[in-house]
């Protein structure tokens, strides 16, 4: 796949569909690399006239890896955060990683994108619309939240294992092993393990980088509440979130539709913290149907 530079990074991406059809522009979450878009998603977007752009975040697949910044324990970094302290802890922000896409843009010569975002990706997303409106047509944020303090978190069920435990083995056997036991944490019940296995072993072979994981997390908890920032989007957006989503609660989508003026909030019942194969189609309508209203109002307006 190609590759540009960015923000003093090189970002390793995909541009997918009709090169003249409007730009729907992929941002994955923690941990996840492009490729964990689904492939029947990403038909679904370039069948419907669209261009797709998908990107490896900083710090994740093959994209640069900042070799050498060290990321601080999350929980002293929680810890300081809420006397004031955390944000000097990380190496970057999600705003640097707002840059980086911006950027990203530039190089593509791309002037405005729909922006999708999943997880972390839909922070971005969010912190991207607030900050750069000119360059955000429309906005939708899956699974995602506004870090709001005053929000419940995950249980010590879901957080302890994800992110304080070592796995058992140094072998790609179990270390795939391992990841499929986290993500069982969090993923949607009853969606196609063996498929899924598949793309873990995929994003295996094609990056392992644990340390980027943890910087990739110390920026989150660094940048902080977003809300201040997303109050003054303009953009059309909408929230996607699924009812049964143990990592981030129903009520943190809920924030931010709360937040973002006009957003319009989606619940998918019985969904997790996944994209799952069950309701592919139904997530790609909605991500299709609300980037063509975009359109339509653009185009009106500009009439």
């Amino acid at each position: 796949m190609p590759q540009v530079k960015s923000n003093n990074l090189t970002i390793e991406y995909e541009d997918i569909g009709p090169k003249d059809g409007p730009v729907l522009l992929l941002i994955m979450g923690l941990a996840a690399q492009m490729t964990f878009w689904p492939d029947a998603m990403l038909k679904a977007f370039t069948d419907a006239g669209f261009r797709v752009v998908r990107f490896d975040n900083r710090d994740i697949g093959l994209t640069s890896k900042l070799h050498g910044k060290r990321a601080p324990n999350p929980i002293a970094q929680a810890a300081a955060t809420f006397i004031g302290l955390g944000g000097s802890m990380a190496p970057y922000k999600l705003h640097d990683m707002v840059e980086d896409t911006v950027g990203l843009m530039d190089a593509l010569k791309i002037k405005r994108a729909h922006i999708v975002g999943v997880s972390m990706g839909g922070m971005i997303g969010q912190l991207m619309t607030a900050l750069h409106p000119n360059r955000v047509a429309s906005l939708t944020s899956i699974m995602s939240g506004t870090l709001n303090p005053r929000l419940p978190g995950p249980s010590r069920k879901v957080t302890v294992p994800l992110f304080l435990s070592r796995p058992k083995g140094k072998s790609r056997d179990a270390l795939i092993d391992r990841t499929m036991e986290l993500f069982s944490l969090i993923r949607t019940e009853g969606d196609d393990s063996g498929e899924f296995r598949a793309k873990i072993e995929q994003g295996f072979d094609r990056s392992y980088y644990p340390s980027g994981v943890r910087r990739q997390l110390a920026a989150i908890i660094a940048t902080g509440d977003l809300r201040p920032h997303i109050r003054k989007i303009t953009a059309p957006t909408l929230i996607i979130h699924g009812s049964k989503d143990p990592l981030a609660p129903l009520e943190a989508g809920k924030d931010s539709a709360r937040n973002i003026p006009n957003a319009r909030l989606e619940i998918i019942e019985g969904m997790a913290h996944d994209l799952p194969k069950k309701f592919l189609p139904r997530l790609s309508a909605l991500i299709v149907d609300h980037a063509r209203a975009a359109e339509k109002t653009a185009a009106k307006r500009a009439a």
